[in-house]
């Protein structure tokens, strides 16, 4: 299957995970180990990369040099707390530039404060980070931040931890068709098909947490979750039949059928 490209980086997966809300480390390690991601989200805010001296380290479990880390601003509302956030990350990674921006605009709904994330991430592209940004679904929003610099777009499907699936594939689309970085639906996936479903409308990639953390069986969901992302992007690429509204198409072919008619006259 073709390679996903972010930032001029290749990787095999277009599944892309976060690192939050599991019972322990050793449960994240084997769900991320078994989505078979190589991209895994880090919550600066509520996880200790290094921050927090004397507590767990996710990177003794999880190695830099094994995945590529991406940051992120989750609980940040407004754009100094996400800036500080970043830079913050930067000083902890070793100068580490690729990283998820998101400015939420209430703590209800966690849906994006577009005016504020679009003042963030001119403010994080001049200082020179790759941002990938969490975003409405509004295709001219996604737009204007992709001219400003960013490096992929990750619209969500739906509101954050909700696992409703996508709700309005009408705009993803118009997204993806108009976008000449990365789509990657983010928030709002609940289950394998929802992941498919994202893939077959072209979508580059998928990032979740929640659906992979809150299921019954977590690495089990992530087994199931590498699996629809990688059927989904094959779909995709095979094409499929085009839809034809009251018109049916038998599988088999009808040329050479033995007619009732001819079938009679045989055996007068």
């Amino acid at each position: 299957m073709d390679d996903l490209v972010i930032a001029g980086k290749t990787y095999a997966s277009r599944l892309l995970v976060g690192t939050g809300k599991y019972k322990d480390f050793q449960q994240t390690l084997e769900a991320v180990e078994t989505s078979g991601a190589e991209i895994i989200t880090v919550a600066i805010r509520r996880t200790n990369i290094g921050q927090n001296a004397g507590e767990p380290n996710l990177l003794d479990v999880l190695s830099p040099s094994k995945y590529t880390l991406l940051p992120n601003t989750a609980g940040c509302y407004t754009v100094d707390d996400a800036v500080r956030t970043l830079r913050l990350a930067r000083e902890l990674l070793d100068g580490h530039s690729l990283v998820k921006l998101e400015v939420l605009g209430d703590p209800k709904t966690l849906f994006p404060n577009v005016v504020e994330t679009l003042k963030a991430a001119e403010i994080l592209i001049k200082e020179d980070f790759q941002v990938m940004v969490y975003t409405s679904d509004d295709p001219i929003l996604a737009k204007q931040l992709e001219d400003l610099g960013c490096v992929a777009i990750m619209p969500l499907a739906s509101l954050i931890g909700s696992g409703m699936g996508i709700l309005n594939p009408w705009n993803l689309q118009i997204i993806i068709d108009n976008a000449k970085v990365p789509v990657i639906v983010d928030a709002g996936v609940g289950t394998a098909s929802d992941a498919t479903i994202a893939m077959e409308l072209g979508c580059d990639g998928v990032l979740m947490n929640t659906a992979i953390a809150a299921a019954q069986n977590p690495v089990l969901m992530a087994s199931a979750m590498r699996k629809a992302v990688e059927s989904g992007r094959e779909a995709f690429l095979a094409g499929r039949m085009a839809k034809k509204l009251y018109s049916a198409s038998p599988s088999s072919p009808v040329e050479g059928i033995i007619s009732q008619a001819k079938t009679i006259k045989r055996l007068d």
